[in-house]
């Protein structure tokens, strides 16, 4: 039996390919032969860490929202003012290089799938649950520093998240007229709609370090 290390190390890989084949293939299309061959391991090996094709894209999913937030670990850690982490919290989620882009395509997958899954709509709700909590904890924090003009947290914060993830979605169909840049354009107007006129310099030197 592989050592803990190993194990860990492998089921890492193993979901890692499971995201790369979802964000290809599609979640109905994906097979355990299509995980295998990405992660270069057999289909037993596979099955020794996942009971059943379910189980194992059920995983990717929830290991896909915990690996995209460990990558924007950093913002929450050093951007201590709200602006500057909102900033770069759309930045960070623009749909511009290959690691995020495959992250956005398994969302987008998890979302279609969830249509007529119970158990990933649940599971939808709890990882994007945590996400939206992330994001409103920033706002929150915008609003006690009176750097954010906000009557109600919350709906600023699905506000916000509602455009990222309806450009993104327009971005990652190739839309002609929504590129990652424009995304990123339209995301930080609103910020700077909800900004108070006293902290619009230190949001326009935000936008200008996240890019």
């Amino acid at each position: 039996m592989p050592r803990p290390s190993v194990e860990a190390e492998r089921r890492e890989q193993i979901l890692q390919a499971t995201c790369e084949a979802i964000a290809e293939l599609g979640f109905r299309a994906v097979r355990i032969a299509d995980v295998a061959a990405r992660a270069g391991v057999s289909n037993g090996t596979i099955h020794y860490y996942f009971d059943s094709k379910d189980a194992l894209l059920h995983a990717a999913f929830q290991f896909n929202f915990e690996h995209s937030l460990e990558r924007r670990r950093w913002i929450m850690e050093k951007s201590d003012v709200p602006l500057v982490r909102l900033h770069r919290l759309v930045e960070s989620y623009l749909p511009a290089g290959p690691e995020t882009i495959t992250a956005w395509r398994v969302w987008v997958e998890l979302w279609a799938s969830a249509l007529g899954n119970v158990e990933l709509q649940e599971l939808n709700d709890t990882v994007y649950g945590e996400w939206r909590g992330v994001v409103r904890e920033t706002v929150e924090a915008g609003v006690e520093q009176g750097a954010l003009r906000v009557k109600d947290p919350g709906a600023a914060t699905d506000m916000l998240l509602g455009l990222l993830d309806g450009l993104a979605i327009q971005v990652l169909t190739g839309s002609t007229l929504m590129t990652p840049t424009r995304m990123r354009a339209v995301c930080d107007d609103f910020i700077d709609a909800i900004t108070v006129d006293k902290h619009r310099v230190a949001s326009t030197a935000a936008k200008r370090t996240a890019k």
